[in-house]
C-alpha cells in the first residue's frame, strides 16, 4: 500500500493489483474513504467533510497523474510520488 501524497494529516494511497473502478484510498485519524479517480467521487467511506473537500480539490489537480500511477500499481510497479496540497 503505497502512500502517493500525504498533506493536512490525510494518506492518500494505492494499493497494489486493486479492484475497478480506479480509484486510491484516503486516510485521515482513523477514516477512511475510497475516490474514484475519473470523476474525483467518493465510491465508499466517508472523511470528515473539510477533509474531504480537500481530497476532492487535490484529486482533480492530480487526476493525470493518479491514473498513471493507478496503471502502475495495476501492474504490482512502485507509483510516483505526488506533489501534496498546499
Amino acid at each position: 500500500m503505497p502512500i502517493v501524497s500525504e498533506f493536512a494529516g490525510i494518506e492518500i494511497c494505492l494499493y497494489f493489483d486493486d479492484h475497478m473502478p480506479p480509484h486510491f484510498h484516503a486516510k485521515y485519524n482513523g477514516a477512511e474513504a475510497l475516490v474514484d479517480i475519473e470523476n474525483s467521487c467518493v465510491l465508499k467511506g466517508a472523511l470528515p467533510s473539510n477533509k474531504l473537500k480537500l481530497v476532492l480539490a487535490w484529486s482533480e489537480l492530480h487526476k493525470d497523474e493518479l491514473k498513471a500511477n493507478w496503471q502502475k500499481a495495476s501492474a504490482k510497479q512502485l507509483p510516483q510520488k505526488i506533489e501534496p496540497l498546499k
